[in-house]
C-alpha cells in the first residue's frame, strides 16, 4: 500500500486543465464528441483501443434493421442486400482507413479465424512443408506479439512442418528494420507483425519493413487491430501482402463485431484458405460434391456472414470518412502528446514510468504507463467511472479514441490515476 496522501489540486493541475480546454476549443473534430452515446457515471473512458463507444445513431439503426430488413423483408434481404455485404463493407473499410483499392478486403469471421486463414495460406503459398534444402520453412513472428497471433502461428507451423523464428525487439520501441536483419533468410516464408504494438503503442514502419521482407523473398502479414481507424495507412502503395484487423476498437463495431482481411490483388490467385465453406464456393447454391473456390477476395469466406454484427461499424466508417483519416491522426497525436505531458508532470513524481515511445511519429493511438500498484489502482478507477485497462505485469493503457475522446477527459483520467495511486488502490 502506498504511503502517499491524496494530493489536493495544484497549480500544475490548473495549468494542465487550462491547456486541455484550449486544445479542445481549437480541435476541429471536437463537435464529433456529441455523436457518441453518453455512459452514465463514466468520468473518463480511456479504453477505446479495446472497445469503442457506440454512436448515438446505432440504437435506432439496429431497431430499424430488425423492423424492416429482417422483420419485413425476411430471407429476401439476402438477395436484396446481404449477399455481397462482406465485400461492400470490406471495400468501405479499405477506402476510408486502409488506403487500398476495391476487391482486396472482406469482412468475415473473428480476428482469430482470419489470422489462421491468412497465416496458413500465406505460409503455404510462400514456403512449403519441410522438404529439400533451401525450402522456405520458417515463419517469423515477434516474441511479444499479441498471444493469439503467436498461438496461431505456432499451430500453423506445426501443421505445415515449419519452424517458428522469434524477433526480440525493445518492448517500448517495437519492431524495426534492424531487428529483422538477423532473422530473415532464404528459409523465411512468412513474417507476422503488428502495425501498432498492443502493449506500448509502438508504430512499426510498415513500408520499410514490407520492402525488407520482400527483398528476402518472403511475404508479410500485418495485424492492424490497433491501427485501423487510428493511423492512416497506404496498403497498396506500401506493397502490403496480407493483413487482418478487428472492427470493435477504433471502428466502433461493438463487442464481437467481425474482423476484416486484406489480400493484395495479385496474391489472390496464389493462396488457398484452409476453411473451405459453402460461402466461398464458385457456385454457392450448386451444392456440388467437390469444393471449387470462387476467385478473388470472396474466397476468404467460409460460413454465413454475421450480418447483424456488421451494422454498428457502418456509422463509424461514415464518421471517419467525414472527418478524414489525416485529421483523425492529428487529433490522436494531440491526445497522446498531451497524455504524455500530463503523465510526466502528474504521475512521474510518484514513480510512474512511460512505457510508450515519446516521439509521436513512432506511436499509435494509445500510451502505456507502468507502476507496481497499477493492478489495484485499475480496480479502484473502474469503481469511480474512470476506465483505462490493465496489462500485466504492471501497465495501464490509456486508449484515446480520437473522435470520442477530449483532452479534458484525458486529463481527468490521468489525475484520477494519480489520486488512486496515492490511495494505494484502496
Amino acid at each position: 500500500m502506498s504511503d502517499h496522501a491524496v494530493p489536493s489540486p495544484t497549480d500544475t493541475d490548473a495549468a494542465l486543465l487550462s491547456e486541455a480546454r484550449a486544445l479542445d476549443a481549437a480541435d476541429p473534430l471536437h463537435a464529433h464528441l456529441d455523436a457518441f452515446l453518453e455512459a452514465p457515471g463514466v468520468q473518463a473512458y480511456l479504453d477505446g483501443n479495446s472497445l469503442g463507444r457506440p454512436l448515438a445513431v446505432v440504437p435506432e439503426r439496429l431497431a430499424a434493421f430488425v423492423r424492416e430488413d429482417w422483420g419485413t423483408r425476411l430471407i429476401r434481404s439476402w438477395d436484396e442486400q446481404w449477399m455481397d455485404l462482406p465485400e461492400r463493407l470490406g471495400d468501405r473499410i479499405a477506402e476510408v482507413t486502409l488506403g487500398a483499392a476495391p476487391g482486396q478486403t472482406i469482412v468475415a469471421d473473428s480476428t482469430s479465424v482470419l489470422l489462421y486463414k491468412l497465416i496458413r495460406a500465406g505460409a503455404a503459398a510462400a514456403g512449403a512443408p519441410a522438404g529439400p534444402d533451401g525450402a522456405r520453412t520458417e515463419i517469423v513472428i515477434e516474441e511479444g506479439n499479441f498471444p493469439t497471433d503467436r498461438f496461431i502461428a505456432a499451430g500453423v507451423a506445426a501443421e505445415l512442418g515449419m519452424d517458428l523464428v522469434w524477433v526480440q525487439p525493445d518492448p517500448v520501441r517495437g519492431v524495426t528494420v534492424d531487428d529483422l536483419v538477423p532473422v530473415l533468410s532464404a528459409r523465411t516464408a512468412l513474417v507476422v507483425l503488428s502495425h501498432v504494438d498492443y502493449r506500448s503503442g509502438a508504430l512499426a514502419d510498415m513500408a520499410a519493413i514490407t520492402a525488407q521482407v520482400h527483398d528476402a523473398g518472403a511475404l508479410v502479414l500485418w495485424d492492424l487491430c490497433h491501427s485501423a481507424g487510428s493511423v492512416p495507412m497506404q496498403l497498396d502503395a506500401w506493397g502490403a501482402d496480407l493483413a487482418v484487423g478487428c472492427t470493435y476498437k477504433y471502428l466502433n463495431g461493438g463487442p464481437g463485431s467481425p474482423a476484416f482481411a486484406y489480400v493484395r490483388r495479385d496474391l489472390q490467385a496464389q493462396i488457398r484458405q484452409p476453411i473451405q465453406g459453402w460461402w466461398s464456393a464458385a457456385d454457392i447454391f450448386a451444392m456440388g460434391p467437390r469444393y471449387a473456390p470462387t476467385p478473388g477476395i470472396r474466397q476468404l469466406l467460409s460460413g454465413t456472414p454475421p450480418v447483424t454484427s456488421m451494422l454498428a461499424m457502418q456509422a463509424m466508417l461514415d464518421l471517419i470518412a467525414e472527418a478524414g483519416m489525416a485529421a483523425v491522426r492529428a487529433k490522436s497525436v494531440s491526445l497522446t502528446d498531451f497524455a504524455v505531458r500530463a503523465a510526466d508532470e502528474v504521475l512521474a513524481p510518484l514513480g510512474v514510468r512511460l512505457l510508450s515511445p515519446r516521439d509521436s511519429a513512432l506511436r499509435g493511438g494509445h500510451i502505456t504507463i507502468g507502476h507496481p500498484e497499477f493492478q489495484a489502482v485499475t480496480q479502484r478507477l473502474w469503481g469511480e467511472g474512470v476506465i483505462p485497462d490493465f496489462r500485466f505485469p504492471d501497465g495501464i493503457r490509456l486508449g484515446l479514441s480520437p473522435l470520442s475522446t477530449s483532452h479534458e477527459e484525458t486529463l481527468r483520467g490521468v489525475v484520477a490515476v494519480r489520486d488512486a495511486l496515492a490511495l494505494g488502490g484502496r
